[in-house]
């Protein structure tokens, strides 16, 4: 056994790591012999994270789209290209499954709203509230307002308006919530401080 000697390298190994690095100054053509070395093996990975994904063409196109951006921060000394290229379709396949599952999240929220004003024997009157309720809502903070209207008139979900206003989703569900019960407390105060007719 000889000292200090160091071990080759598989050729296979050495060959993604030419092309990443290639890839990495925009060579499209290394890029396309990338994509043809390694496609399977990045299928058999999406799978492996989750084989209910729907559309994995989609998730691995969105994985290679990181790999060509992020090509020129491959580090050889660091670990093996196909481990790095695994790790980004990974990470993008947890963040596919966490946005499926924040939008079903979403929606299985609003469908377990019950629906007042449809059960039978209901003797609210919505036609008078109507204006109490939009004057209230028009003396909210304009991005309140703002907020309430692109979630219930627009319908955007709590990731979306999150992105748009720059804030966690949590503090987005929070500032619903307070907004409501705030218009909530002001139409009963105002209902309360009606005349009974």
């Amino acid at each position: 056994m000889s000292c200090g000697r160091a071990v080759p390298k598989d050729p296979a190994i050495l060959r993604l790591s030419e092309l990443l690095a290639h890839t990495g100054r925009g060579d499209q053509r290394a890029f396309a012999e990338l994509h043809a070395s390694t496609r399977n093996k990045l299928r058999k990975t999406a799978l492996s994270v989750s084989p209910t994904i729907s559309d994995v063409d989609d998730l691995l196109q969105e994985a290679y789209l990181k790999i060509w951006n992020n090509a020129a921060s491959f580090d050889p000394a660091r670990g093996s290209p196909i481990t790095w290229m695994c790790a980004i379709l990974r990470n993008t396949a947890i963040d596919a499954l966490r946005l499926k599952k924040l939008a079903t999240t979403e929606l299985d929220e609003a469908l377990s709203v019950p629906d007042y004003a449809d059960q039978a024997g209901d003797e609210f009157d919505y036609e008078s509230a109507k204006p109490i309720a939009a004057g209230i809502i028009e003396k909210l903070p304009d991005d309140r307002r703002h907020l309430l209207s692109l979630a219930y008139l627009e319908g955007e979900s709590r990731l979306m308006l999150s992105q748009r206003f720059g804030v966690p989703v949590g503090t987005i569900k929070t500032w619903l919530r307070r907004s409501l019960e705030s218009v909530r407390r002001e139409c009963v105060a105002c209902a309360a401080s009606a005349p009974v007719s």
